[in-house]
């Protein structure tokens, strides 16, 4: 049972994508704010995160919004794959995630910290939350550092991983920043 009064954690887990990192951060600073007094969203960034941070200089932003924000040293370094296994987290949200770490958790590779932090939490029933960035097959387009216009190919591969996480157990997939408000007033009290 909850303790009034007692905020609970939320792991939220960056990689190295910048598609929807802009607007992944603008809605988790709302939530961290309309939700100051339920939950501490602690921030657990992939060391291609971590570049991608600076690329789209969000890593000061980032730092400045979220009081506790941990950068990958190993798969276990930060400590967050014990910490899912314990516990301590209401959920982990993975936002956005590449198409790298989708393949990795379908595919049961847990060397990364966020990897490894996912599929800790699907082996001990922690919901996890994962936005992929190649969500279907198809072109997308996305937008650079400098504003300009990329387009890129989703394969069917790409494709196939997000539909084989989507069958996991304790795992939700969905495709947009706006989704993630659902997901927190689906926890609050």
């Amino acid at each position: 049972m909850i303790k009034k009064g007692k905020r609970r954690k939320i792991a939220w887990g960056i990689t190295g994508s910048g598609e929807k990192l802009v607007e992944t951060v603008e809605i988790m600073e709302k939530m961290k704010e309309k939700y100051k007094k339920e939950f501490d969203v602690r921030v657990f960034v992939s060391k291609a995160g971590d570049q991608v941070l600076k690329y789209y200089n969000l890593s000061n932003t980032l730092e400045t919004i979220f009081d506790k924000t941990w950068t990958e040293i190993n798969a276990n370094a930060p400590f967050l794959a014990g910490q899912i296994q314990l516990g301590s987290f209401e959920f982990l949200l993975l936002a956005p995630a590449t198409s790298n770490t989708v393949a990795k958790i379908s595919l049961r590779i847990a060397d990364t910290l966020l990897t490894n932090a996912a599929i800790m939490g699907q082996k001990t029933s922690t919901p996890i939350y994962i936005m992929p960035t190649d969500f279907r097959e198809g072109t997308v387009t996305t937008k650079l550092p400098n504003g300009r216009d990329l387009d890129l190919k989703i394969t069917r591969a790409d494709a196939e991983h997000v539909e084989k996480l989507a069958g996991m157990e304790n795992t939700f997939v969905f495709e947009y920043p706006d989704d993630i408000p659902i997901i927190f007033k689906k926890y609050s009290v």
